[in-house]
């Protein structure tokens, strides 16, 4: 019997993940280690290795649709050999148990829709069960944009519909990427369960840009994110409320210092995590910011490097925001949304001078951090950034 190559779970909320692209078509020659497709979970897009040598026999999934973790999506064998049909898993969902469908849904017949009576009726491409679930549901199957092959409605555009009607609806626009509809039911969710207090503080940013300058005359280039990754690991150790969670009825403890941060992409944000980063030296965060960055804009980064971040930072700066608030990320205490530095007079003693300035805004669970901590915590990270001696004995220049 030939090989299944079956759709990887990324990550512990990882349920399904979408098909973009098949890298070998059946028919050729795979070897081991070889990349076979390209999947889009709720994070990013991944490339999907064989662990084994031969031929792709068949594949049992095409490119757009999604299906659910662990289910077949290919074989491969020695050419000739026998594939099997197997099932494939759904899962639980709101409209019932957990439950077996064919790897590829029986091609059935169209299901009539009515128009008003001025048109001629139309008819709609749409599976026996998608078909069957709108009408028990009363779902208009007219505004729904289908995502199988040929643009055919299945069951998942319909519980798409019930669960996110204003996003499955495309009669009027596009609807939004997996990514950015995971976002939306995530931070909604957030916001909505979570008591968010804000806080905010401005920053001297003197010597960080000084020891930036030096380092960028020997042409070592550290952002001025890569300063706050530290500045805030380092105030972690000190005020681990703020690294832990909580339910409302229990405090959970973060197992470790892992900082995650915020990337923009045109398809969604995603956060990668740069672990331990209490232990690392600011030159090993650059790296890592670097790198993890890197990945993140070009759709490579895994599972492991998006999951078991603590804390998260959010840094506009670049884009010219003078200030902001974050939403908590699910799991997690706090964020930290930090603005752009800009010349500003300030109060030096008895004088007035110029210097660079820079606020953050602390979101906080209220549940958990009240306004006293939240305000030392701020300040513990303001100290360190404006610390001379921290910052020249971490580049040791």
């Amino acid at each position: 019997m030939a090989d299944p190559i079956i759709m990887p779970k990324l990550g512990q909320m990882t349920e399904e993940s979408k098909v973009v692209r098949w890298l070998k078509r059946e028919g050729e020659t795979v070897a081991k280690g070889d990349m076979l497709l390209e999947i889009e979970t709720d994070k990013a897009v991944m490339e999907v290795e064989s662990f084994y040598d031969g031929t792709l026999l068949k594949i049992l999934v095409q490119e757009g649709e999604t299906v659910p973790v662990m289910a077949t999506l290919a074989f491969v064998g020695k050419p000739g050999e026998a594939v099997g049909e197997l099932p494939r898993r759904t899962g639980t969902d709101k409209h019932g148990p957990a439950r077996t469908e064919p790897v590829r849904e029986s091609p059935g017949p169209s299901v009539p829709v009515r128009e008003p009576a001025s048109k001629t009726s139309d008819r709609v491409k749409i599976s026996p069960r998608a078909a069957g679930l709108a009408v028990a549901r009363g779902v208009d199957v007219r505004r729904i944009r289908g995502s199988g092959p040929g643009g055919r409605i299945i069951e998942r555009d319909v519980i798409s519909a019930l669960s996110f009607p204003s996003v499955a609806i495309a009669r009027e626009g596009e609807p939004l990427s997996k990514i950015r509809r995971v976002i939306a039911r995530r931070l909604t969710e957030s916001y909505t369960t979570t008591p968010h207090f804000f806080a905010t503080v401005k920053v001297d940013m003197s010597e960080v840009e000084r020891v930036r300058a030096a380092l960028k005359d020997r042409s070592r280039y550290v952002s001025v994110t890569d300063f706050i990754v530290k500045a805030t690991a380092l105030a972690l150790v000190d005020f681990p409320v703020c690294n832990a969670r909580t339910d409302g009825q229990v405090i959970v403890p973060g197992e470790g210092i892992h900082v995650g941060l915020a990337v923009a992409l045109e398809e969604g944000l995603v956060v990668p995590v740069v672990r331990q980063a209490d232990a690392r030296n600011l030159l090993e965060i650059s790296r890592m910011t670097k790198e993890l960055t890197e990945k993140a804009r070009s759709g490579k980064l895994n599972a492991a490097e998006m999951t078991g971040g603590t804390f998260t930072v959010s840094n506009l700066g670049m884009l010219g925001v003078e200030s902001f608030t974050a939403i908590i990320n699910p799991g997690e205490s706090a964020i930290l949304a930090v603005s752009s530095t800009s010349l500003q007079p300030v109060v030096v003693g008895h004088e007035i001078t110029v210097r660079p300035m820079m606020k953050m805004t602390l979101s906080s669970d209220h549940r958990l951090i009240d306004g006293a901590l939240a305000a030392r915590f701020l300040n513990g990270i303001r100290s360190r950034l404006e610390d001379k001696k921290l910052w020249w004995e971490q580049v040791e220049l």
